[in-house]
């Protein structure tokens, strides 16, 4: 293994209650209906990119309403999260310098906004840890062209993704990436697959 990338939500923080909090916000003013964007709801709906999750959330809306109103959640979202910011998962900060001390580069790869990984890295003091990060915003790729794209850029040839979903696995297959399943996420993946129980397991993979 010559580098590990990481999702985001489900594998490094659980940060669903926040954006549920900044989505209500926004679409309350609006006057659209949002007593339905709960943590509850986005645990089904995180992984996706952002405009399915719309799609999603607001059936009702037409694509030309959904695109600024996309714009405008995620804009608001990563202010949001500077200051109501989520914790990483337990162990996630020992995990990371245990593999900078073994030198293994870091990354991450999501499906988010430009903006959401710089949040989770400077609110909980990872930015150190962490070689690059990429997401639709940076490269207008999709999370299996941007595993690709960090794969190309470092001359990675033994990297391992570690996600939550089965979109995230999927990816990694598309990518030609071997694939870890955190359990302790979202979502699903089929039988079988490598998996950790705790983030500090990976260490024991």
């Amino acid at each position: 293994m010559d580098a590990v990338i990481f999702d985001v939500d489900g594998t490094l923080w659980d940060s669903r209650r926040e954006v549920a909090d900044a989505w209500r916000l926004v679409t309350s003013v609006h006057h659209l209906p949002y007593t339905h964007i709960t943590p509850e709801r986005l645990k089904e709906e995180f992984g996706k990119p952002m405009i399915e999750i719309a799609r999603s959330l607001f059936p009702d809306l037409s694509e030309n309403e959904l695109l600024p109103l996309c714009k405008e959640l995620c804009d608001f979202e990563v202010e949001y999260l500077k200051t109501h910011f989520p914790n990483v998962y337990t162990g996630v900060r020992e995990l990371f310098l245990a593999l900078t001390e073994r030198n293994i580069p870091l990354f991450i790869v999501s499906n988010c906004q430009a903006g959401y990984i710089e949040d989770l890295l400077m609110t909980n003091d990872l930015e150190d840890f962490v070689k690059d990060h990429l997401c639709p915003d940076d490269t207008g790729l999709d999370k299996a062209g941007n595993i690709k794209e960090i794969i190309r850029r470092y001359f990675l040839t033994d990297p391992v993704y570690v996600g939550d979903t089965m979109g995230d696995y999927t990816a990694a297959a598309a990518a030609g990436c071997p694939f870890i399943y955190a359990s302790y996420g979202f979502g699903e993946v089929p039988e079988g697959t490598p998996a950790i129980a705790a983030p500090l397991d990976l260490l024991n993979v």
